[in-house]
């Protein structure tokens, strides 16, 4: 009893037993939430690991001191068991499991078959493996408050239902356990193996650098080569681990074979190391009571030292997840709940489209969004555009050569005519109407794009109002569009309908004409007159009205005609004089003379030939075109976004939101459009459960004892290598230590609380 009081001395009363079982209440509070919540919520816990057969199964048995795992010559721990050791006060001692709440289980053979009955069915009967948790709470007054993760152990040759590739699968299991900062590594290693090679060591040392949360277990001592020990590994001299070592003395196959019990065990535990000299002086680190009361002073301390992280991780889970369920609202049941909810959904959409419109919403960084992608789309995309265009790009010299002759019919015109140059400006100002009807389109697709991205995460829990909403929009939108496109029909038709020479901004009279010759005379040669040998005179440089040069042209074309007439006559009929005929013709008889000169057919399409003064009235043209189409442009440019803005994107601002109440806010449509999915009922039931989860971790993190932020005082961690602060009661070779029990008093008694 005496060792019992001492051991007990050896706890933190206040500390120990207060915070260890509440963080293992936060561990079943938080192992009630999916894969996805629980992320970032991981709680300080010890894992074991080691290779198949380590020993580990044994070390967390001596633990308890109690016979409760599977057994057998293969894998046995198939499935992670997070074993929750609880210290009370009553003399019974009972299991309890997460998953069978309210019963308790007071025999633990009862426990094991438990135990196999869940891995069974979860991983098979043979042999199988699966990472799905068993939670088991095991209450006694032998044991110290420790949480443990017993993993399976690493295997290297699959059998049974075992995949090939089993020993990655296993290790994979083990890091996703270990890798994290607030899971201290109880790695253990047999003795009678090659240390320096140990799985749980070197899959330690991948999660664990530095060693600084990683405890070495060295198990079956009692089995190494006679003449060997384990004293160096226990000291640190190999693998040196800051947090040191713990050899244990294991049961033998034979031990459970013929149901030797835990406490026997620990007796002979005792025993060895008491008698055995090499172990002298290392009580410290020797034993199974001596490495639970490690585990809990070290658990303590990471407790203590991960706490205020914990915090901010769960109210910020917290206040996450109570914005979430504050977006997902309760069920409406009721026809007037439902009309209401419907019509606080149309008033947020319609502001939320509006806002976007304007750009009071969230104002994105990276991309242009709502009213600033419009307004890109009108002075970078349309004016851009337009201003970009050449107005005379698309008509030739030839067209307007052929207009202008064209309007002047038989006669010719005297000066350059009106007409052609409001035919060719009509067909230019008539190209604007399509990019302005684009424009509209595209104002029109970006409205839909804003009224798909107003209000998602609320219609999202309602497709069939999502749905009608988004056809009702769409609708709207449409109806907006035509008046916006009818106007913008009418803008162009208004420009084309009249066209206004008068304007001030327009460029005519004597100087157009003046920059027209400029820019559309070649230079002057030296002779403005040229001669042929067939007496054609070509005037290439000859400036003459209109008028004087078709009197011109054709004058001298008649002349050229009555020579060459003349002179083919006396070709044909021999040499003539006065009206004789020389030879046998008879002299002054008249006779009738065949014609020499045939006309050829007019072509079906005729062009007109290139003149001087053609390229003089082609420029002029060109020049006036420019000017009234930069005129009209620039109305243009401003009247069709007016336009647009009103008939739509202004429209649609105020009169949707009437619109959508008179489309949808009807009794006979509420139970239909107010429909929850499945998905969202059940994502609704779980953010409920999860927020509850939530709230009684930050209610349960509220109770720790203010000491639970600082470790009790005289804890120092350099007092030993191995980060211990010495036990009052214990010496390490004093009569009155636990190692230095002579096997001659050890009772059965007395081991019931060697353990701990």
């Amino acid at each position: 009893m005496a060792k019992s009081a001492a051991a007990a001395e050896a706890v933190p009363e206040t500390v120990g037993q207060t915070v260890i079982p509440l963080v293992n209440s936060l561990q079943d509070i938080i192992a009630r939430l999916d894969g996805d919540a629980a992320a970032g919520l991981e709680l300080p816990q010890v894992a074991a690991i080691g290779g198949q057969s380590s020993g580990k199964s044994s070390v967390l048995e001596a633990l308890v001191g109690r016979d409760f795992l599977p057994r057998g010559p293969d894998i046995c721990t198939r499935r992670p068991l997070v074993l929750q050791l609880v210290r009370h006060s009553a003399p019974e001692e009972w299991g309890e499991f997460l998953h069978a709440p309210g019963r308790r289980f007071h025999d633990f053979e009862q426990i094991k078959r438990e135990i196999q009955l869940e891995t069974d069915k979860e991983a098979g009967d043979n042999k199988g493996v699966s990472e799905k948790q068993i939670r088991l709470k095991i209450f006694s007054p032998n044991v110290l408050d420790i949480t443990l993760v017993d993993l399976p152990g690493i295997t290297r040759v699959p059998v049974g239902d075992q995949p090939s590739d089993i020993e990655s699968r296993i290790r994979t299991m083990i890091m996703q356990y270990i890798k994290h900062p607030s899971c201290i590594i109880l790695a253990v290693s047999p003795a009678n193996a090659d240390l320096a090679n140990s799985d749980a060591l070197q899959l330690a040392r991948l999660a664990d650098p530095d060693g600084s949360r990683t405890i070495g277990v060295i198990t079956k001592l009692d089995i190494m080569d006679r003449g060997t020990d384990a004293r160096n590994f226990l000291l640190g001299n190999v693998i040196p681990l800051k947090l040191g070592y713990v050899g244990v003395v294991n049961r033998s196959q034979e031990d459970i074979n013929f149901n030797r019990s835990v406490k026997d065990a620990l007796a002979f535990e005792e025993k060895f190391f008491s008698t055995l000299p090499a172990y002298h002086g290392l009580v410290h680190c020797c034993g199974v009571p001596q490495l639970a009361k490690k585990l809990n002073m070290i658990l303590l301390k990471h407790i203590t030292d991960m706490l205020p992280g914990l915090k901010t991780r769960i109210n910020a889970q917290l206040v996450a997840v109570a914005k979430e369920h504050a977006a997902y609202g309760d069920t409406v049941e009721s026809t007037a709940g439902q009309g209401v909810k419907l019509l606080n959904i149309l008033r947020k959409y319609c502001e939320a489209f509006s806002s976007m419109v304007e750009g009071k919403n969230s104002v994105s960084t990276d991309k242009l969004s709502g009213g600033a992608r419009i307004h890109y789309i009108f002075q970078s995309i349309f004016v851009k555009s337009l201003e970009e265009v050449d107005p005379c790009k698309s008509i030739t010299d030839e067209d307007i050569r052929t207009t202008i002759q064209n309007s002047g019919g038989p006669k010719g015109a005297m000066f350059l005519p009106e007409v052609p140059f409001e035919i060719l400006v009509r067909k230019q100002i008539g190209r604007l109407l399509d990019p302005s009807l684009q424009c509209a389109q595209f104002i029109y697709d970006e409205l839909i794009k804003i009224s798909h991205g107003c209000l998602t995460s609320e219609l999202q829990k309602f497709p069939i109002l999502k749905k009608r909403m988004s056809e009702v929009v769409s609708s709207f939108l449409r109806d907006g569009l035509r008046p916006a496109e009818t106007m913008i029909t009418h803008i162009i038709e208004m420009e084309m309908d009249y066209i206004n020479t008068s304007h001030p901004s327009f460029v005519g009279g004597t100087k157009v004409v003046e920059v027209a010759k400029h820019e559309s005379l070649p230079p002057k040669t030296s002779a403005s007159l040229s001669g042929r040998k067939d007496g054609t005179i070509v005037g290439s440089e000859i400036q003459l009205t209109a008028d004087r040069g078709q009197k011109s042209r054709a004058v001298f074309a008649r002349d050229a005609t009555r020579r060459a007439t003349s002179d083919q006559a006396d070709i044909d009929a021999g040499t003539l004089t006065g009206g004789r005929q020389v030879g046998n013709s008879q002299v002054g008889s008249p006779s009738k003379l065949p014609s020499v000169i045939q006309l050829k057919e007019p072509p079906i399409t005729l062009k007109p030939s290139e003149t001087e003064q053609g390229a003089t009235e082609v420029a002029i043209m060109k020049l006036l075109i420019k000017s009234y189409y930069d005129i009209v442009r620039k109305s243009i440019e401003d009247a069709i976004p007016k336009a647009i803005m009103h008939f739509l994107v202004n429209h649609t601002k105020r009169d949707l939101h009437n619109f959508l109440i008179r489309k949808l806010y009807r009794e006979n449509l509420l139970n239909e459009l107010m429909r929850e999915t499945d998905e969202v009922l059940i994502r609704r039931q779980r953010i409920q459960e999860t927020l509850e989860v939530l709230e009684q971790a930050h209610r349960t993190l509220e109770e720790f004892p203010l000491e639970a932020e600082r470790i009790e005082k005289g804890y120092d961690p350099a007092e030993h290598a191995t980060g211990l602060p010495k036990i009052h009661g214990l010496s390490e070779d004093g009569p009155n230590g636990i190692y230095t029990s002579s096997p001659n008093r050890y009772s059965a008694h007395q081991a019931s609380h060697i353990v701990i």
